[in-house]
């Protein structure tokens, strides 16, 4: 069964490594500044020349309150004027991508983060999904795809009535934690109460797909109180639940320097609450489908993976990883074909370069053959937790084995620690080895070694 997992603590312990979360390969970290504009245009032109279908994100940076845990791109601001020169550029950088596709691209997929959107008010948002449909080729039957990231706290069941309206048909809610010594701590103050109202919308305006998202590690956070937020939110049956392990990197992160570092849970205490998380999921029915995501069994994630279609990219675990990728707004990254590429993380560079009637590229990397092959080793093993080297021998025209000669000692030790089967058909993540599938794919990242480790989060 794709989903089992088993606990294994002194697997855990040797393999717990830091390291990245492949929501691409090569990873953000080899981005460089020699990748442009012109780049952008080129790979526009071939995605529109194969009328490939689109996944647009488009991320809007507000938030009128500091989590003290983020480490998103984020401007803090009680002034909601300062959206309208951003929405101006936002709808100029639309333009100009747009007119380098064609119309008979569909966009089936949409995501709205942030940030938190719906600091937007009602009329900025039907002003930019207004300008969406008019450039790009957004789909009316409600077919799509379209989520947004919400904030309770600033929402309530007329802001998810409009986001219905606007086409709108999944949403992604903030929660982390129920307990008000630890919203205290991180000072994100959000009752139960708050959250239900927004799901009851969302249901009864019939949303497709509810996730909630969760943190674990955070400053008061024991074992115990961990587990009764999960079991609150089992409560709230979520159609499926990110629980994110906090990596407090205060050197990287400023709003992290306001976290006591005396209140955060032990390395003993991290482990106990994800097995419980695992144990109370498990129970209630979720199946694991990788790296921090459970979702029932009906969903789309869970369907994908047992057919062995489910795809990961800078959206997350995604059943539209054969669409391009199109980033749009502050810091947003694009995936066309080969290129990655990403805007200015700066505000005020952002707009200043759309205002000058530029696109804001600011960086990003064009995969060569090498990039290619391990991508689609390290997205086999992270989406369906196996790898077929004859598919893969197939497709890139290699001898597996002599291909990857020098990693074989290293995959050898993973299959007698029982992380992995191993024989000459391929690679086979056993249960004890599917929380660690990171460490696995690390194995293939030959940028690893030049990295600095301590730019990722540990894989649990």
């Amino acid at each position: 069964m794709l989903d089992a997992i088993r606990w294994d603590t002194d697997l855990i312990r040797r393999y717990d490594l830091a390291g990245p979360r492949y929501t691409s390969y090569p990873t953000a970290v080899q981005f460089n500044s020699q990748v442009g504009t012109f780049d952008l245009f080129h790979a526009l032109r071939d995605s529109r020349k194969a009328l490939r279908p689109l996944s647009l994100y488009v991320h809007v940076p507000f938030c009128a309150n500091i989590c003290y845990y983020c480490a998103c791109n984020k401007v803090i601001t009680k002034d909601r004027g300062r959206a309208l020169p951003y929405l101006q550029r936002l709808e100029q950088e639309i333009q100009l991508i747009a007119c380098h596709l064609d119309p008979a691209q569909k966009v089936e997929q949409l995501h709205f983060g942030g940030g938190t959107p719906t600091f937007l008010s009602h009329d900025e948002l039907r002003q930019l999904m207004a300008h969406l449909r008019k450039h790009f080729n957004l789909l009316d039957d409600d077919s799509g795809d379209y989520g947004i990231e919400i904030d309770p706290r600033e929402a309530d069941w007329s802001t998810m009535g409009l986001l219905r309206e606007l086409g709108f048909n999944r949403v992604s809610i903030g929660l982390q934690d129920l307990d008000p010594a630890v919203q205290r701590a991180v000072n994100r103050l959000q009752s139960l109460e708050e959250t239900r109202a927004v799901i009851d919308a969302a249901r009864t305006l019939q949303f497709r797909s509810i996730n909630i998202d969760l943190i674990y590690g955070l400053p008061k956070q024991t074992p115990d109180n961990f587990a009764r937020t999960v079991e609150e939110v089992i409560s709230l049956q979520p159609d499926r639940l990110s629980v994110f392990n906090y990596a407090h990197l205060p050197e990287r992160f400023m709003p992290q320097r306001r976290i006591n570092g005396n209140e955060l849970p032990s390395p003993t205490q991290k482990l106990e609450m994800l097995q419980r998380t695992i144990e109370q999921l498990t129970a209630a029915g979720y199946r694991y489908i990788g790296m921090d995501h459970f979702a029932l069994p009906d969903d789309e994630l869970a369907i994908a993976q047992e057919e062995s279609t489910l795809q990961r990219n800078f959206q997350g675990y995604t059943t539209h990883g054969h669409c391009d990728l199109i980033g749009l707004g502050v810091s947003a990254i694009s995936q066309i074909g080969d290129l990655y590429c990403q805007n200015s993380s700066d505000l005020n560079h952002y707009q200043n370069t759309l205002a000058g009637a530029q696109l804001a590229t600011s960086r990003g990397l064009v995969c060569n053959a090498d990039d290619r092959l391990r991508r689609a080793v390290i997205q086999q093993l992270i989406c369906n937790f196996s790898l077929d080297f004859p598919e893969i021998e197939r497709t890139f025209n290699i001898d597996f084995q002599g291909y990857f000669g020098t990693l074989w000692p290293q995959l050898q030790d993973m299959a007698k620690d029982g992380l992995i089967e191993l024989d000459r058909e391929g690679i086979n993540v056993l249960p004890a080895g599917r929380l660690l599938v990171r460490s696995v794919c690390m194995v293939f990242d030959a940028y690893l070694e030049q990295q600095n480790r301590q730019r990722f989060s540990r894989v649990i």
